[in-house]
């Protein structure tokens, strides 16, 4: 089970928004640099990176900053995610040091870019589901897609992407606990990993995700409760090793 701390970056500074809105923002660190190294020392076994400029811009904005990110986490992987739109922006990532690509709206508004880079990138794409009331939002959650998680899952699946994030807009940013059973049902239909996104905030979510780890929730992305002290790091790393270890 993987704990993946998230550092959404804005203006230069770690930030959290509250469902998606960009006029909702909690700036938590001016240097992001610092926050990976924090959560590296921390024994995090990846970092979760956003650019929410670039979600908002439809293009990488911050390619210098995440770049001095990336070799702060040192040999710890990143996933990373915002206005990833075409393959120049991927290979620019990857570049980088990047070692996964979360997609999000060009996916959604056009799989067959997802399959195209899932030959041209093998192992390394991820494709992040945001979802209001099981619909798919895209384009920085202000637009809402016909499809279902499922339905555009089951498809992402066979075009080779490597897991799935699903974010619950609606808890995203709220502290009011993980959706895990539209996680869980969502994990069901694949045979792919599911990353748990959005609402996580104490030790109680952190078993329930346990619980649901045989269902195919591999990990969750946590974000505000980290920041403001709700979830205890250590201590949920010290529940999964139990677990793992009974």
């Amino acid at each position: 089970m993987l704990l993946i701390p998230a550092i959404d970056i804005k203006d230069g500074q770690c930030v959290r928004l509250r469902q998606g809105r960009m006029d909702d923002v909690t700036v938590f660190d001016d240097n992001p640099e610092n926050v990976v190294t924090r959560w590296v020392k921390a024994g995090a076994d990846r970092i979760h990176i956003v650019d929410l400029d670039g979600a908002s811009a439809g293009e990488p904005v911050n390619q210098a900053l995440i770049g001095r990110m990336v070799a702060a986490a040192g040999s710890t992987p990143v996933q990373l995610g915002g206005g990833i739109r075409d393959e120049a922006a991927i290979e620019t990532y990857l570049d980088l040091g990047v070692e996964f690509i979360i997609l999000g709206t060009r996916a959604v508004s056009e799989p067959h870019f997802v399959s195209d880079v899932g030959i041209g990138f093998p192992g390394r794409i991820i494709v992040g589901l945001d979802t209001r009331d099981d619909k798919v939002a895209t384009d920085g959650w202000s637009k809402l897609s016909r499809n279902t998680a499922a339905e555009l899952a089951q498809q992402f699946e066979q075009d080779g992407v490597v897991a799935i994030v699903h974010t619950d807009i609606r808890r995203d940013g709220m502290m009011q606990g993980l959706n895990i059973d539209a996680t869980r049902a969502l994990a069901r239909e694949l045979s792919i990993p599911v990353i748990a996104s959005g609402g996580v905030t104490d030790l109680n979510d952190i078993r329930a995700l346990l619980d649901a780890e045989s269902d195919g929730v591999s990990g969750a992305i946590i974000g505000r409760a980290l920041y403001e002290g709700t979830l205890d790091f250590a201590a949920a790393q010290q529940l999964i090793a139990g677990a793992e270890n009974a």
